[in-house]
């Protein structure tokens, strides 16, 4: 399809077959023998500087870390610079960065375009000034340009924050108060969206701690690509009120980790319309990296409301915002107090000039350089790559992609599935596998400790995002990067349910 970054869309019954029995067998991974005499070697001997780092932060910070990302198996990397398709330790080391802070960099880390009229309004204006400033009409402007359906955008200060700003109007707008989203999709951190993380059937049994059960009490879980699921669901909460709002991964959850038909959306808009419901898309990731008109834009399909985040400042920080039809969009508050029905929402930060002017820039950018294309063109070119290297060694790993966003799932740890409607049935399934899933979570990041010693970043070991920045000479040097990995690669005896 002209203009987007995917080129092909992939079975998602074949891709969950191959995990399915990706799963169903012992864990393959490197050898312990590899592992201990040359993949530590290498944090031990050349990434003093970063070792030293962290150990200095466990002082101060919770974990080390201040991002959930930068944790890395055995440590996590000090970053001194990024450039392009490259970032460099403080030790000096060059990685292939696949990582692409998250997915917001699709011009490539550090782009100059941008980064010079970041400067320029540093040397001008500074970064905020508490009024309103040009770039924050530019940027709602240049949005809605290449998504009509985007008639208002308020900008915000993350993705989590639009999240909670779509869900307040959706519940104004319906006068329902039920949310349906689907399992193992991130939506952000706030009490009512920590539900049903990473494990389809989870609910509140894996990560909802600190949080009272009353924050999530209207919010419901579906299997990920189940039409007839969330049907049901709909229908349930009729008895319960009404459902306020379905919201969705447009390439499925966790950026397309469990891929979706690609007739589900469409089947999602037609369900909500027939119960009332507003149609909310989660396009953090899907944002100008699909294409300049998003995933609703290649699935033409019209969400009443759409979430941004990361590219929406062009990899500045705060980056975030809500935009939709004007009815919806323009039931957020505004100015002092009307003593109307309002979603409040706000942030001293929020549509900072800097953050503006940067995402500006870059979606401009990105039209200029027809950058969703040409990432996603290498993203193809990265997972063909890899299946053929696969099945050069006999690897039982699955590869895909949905353009620029490529998947490498070598033990299945986010693959599991216990979605039900009955509460009882998904706790079973989830507390029988539980211990099995983290060795396999252990098992992944082992990998991305073996990748990255190998001068490869990935997110967690099984997630590659490609940038305008990388080439189809950078792309083959990183497959011969992955084949030093693969080559060391032995099938175990763990993972398995005793």
């Amino acid at each position: 399809m002209s203009g987007y970054g995917i080129s092909r869309w992939d079975d998602p019954k074949e891709i969950n077959r191959k995990l399915k029995e990706l799963t169903s067998q012992p864990i393959w991974e490197v050898t312990d023998d590899y592992y201990q005499n040359e993949i530590m070697p290498y944090y031990d001997e050349k990434c003093k500087k970063s070792k030293a780092v962290f150990e200095e932060s466990q002082k101060y910070i919770p974990g080390g870390v201040q991002h959930n990302l930068a944790f890395n198996k055995p440590f996590p990397m000090c970053i001194d610079r990024a450039e392009g398709a490259y970032m460099y330790d403080k030790d000096g080391n060059q990685y292939i960065d696949f990582l692409q802070a998250g997915g917001p960099t699709i011009l490539g880390s550090n782009y100059e375009p941008v980064r010079k009229k970041v400067i320029e309004l540093l040397n001008t204006c500074g970064p905020v000034t508490g009024l309103l400033h040009e770039s924050e009409m530019l940027i709602a402007r240049e949005i809605n340009k290449h998504m009509p359906n985007v008639e208002m955008f308020r900008m915000l200060g993350s993705g989590t924050e639009s999240v909670m700003a779509s869900l307040r109007i959706a519940r104004i707008a319906t006068g329902k108060k039920r949310v349906i989203k689907v399992g193992g999709a991130y939506h952000g951190w706030s009490d009512q969206m920590v539900y049903g993380l990473k494990i389809p059937g989870s609910r509140a049994l894996l990560e909802s701690h600190g949080i009272t059960s009353g924050a999530y009490q209207r919010t419901d879980e579906v299997r990920p690509n189940d039409l007839e699921m969330l049907e049901k669901m709909l229908k349930r909460n009729r008895l319960k009120g009404g459902t306020a709002a379905v919201l969705v991964e447009p390439v499925g959850p966790e950026s397309g980790t469990r891929p979706v038909a690609r007739d589900y959306n469409k089947g999602v808009r037609e369900l909500c319309d027939r119960y009332g419901a507003l149609l909310i898309f989660d396009e953090v990731v899907t944002g100008f990296r699909v294409g300049l008109s998003g995933a609703q834009g290649f699935f033409d399909v019209v969400p009443d409301l759409t979430i941004f985040g990361k590219i929406v400042a062009g990899g500045y920080p705060a980056a975030g915002g809500v935009g939709g039809k004007k009815e919806y969009a323009g039931l957020m508050a505004a100015g002092l107090a009307t003593g109307k029905h309002r979603a409040y929402v706000g942030g001293t930060l929020a549509a900072n000039p800097l953050s503006c002017v940067a995402g500006y820039t870059a979606i401009q950018e990105i039209e200029r350089t027809d950058a969703c294309v040409k990432a996603g063109a290498m993203g193809d070119r990265l997972c063909d790559g890899l299946k053929e290297l696969l099945d050069r060694y006999g690897l039982p790993f699955v590869a895909y992609n949905q353009g620029s966003i490529v998947h490498l799932e070598c033990t299945g740890a986010m693959s599991f599935d216990f979605s039900s409607m009955s509460f009882l049935k998904s706790a079973s399934g989830l507390l029988k596998n539980k211990d099995m899933m983290y060795v396999r979570k252990d098992s992944m990041e082992k990998m991305g400790a073996a990748y990255m010693a190998n001068g490869i970043i990935t997110l967690a070991g099984s997630r590659l995002y490609t940038s305008m920045a990388d080439t189809p000479e950078i792309i083959d040097e990183a497959l011969n990067r992955f084949e030093n990995v693969f080559k060391h690669v032995k099938k175990t005896d763990k993972g398995l349910v005793k």
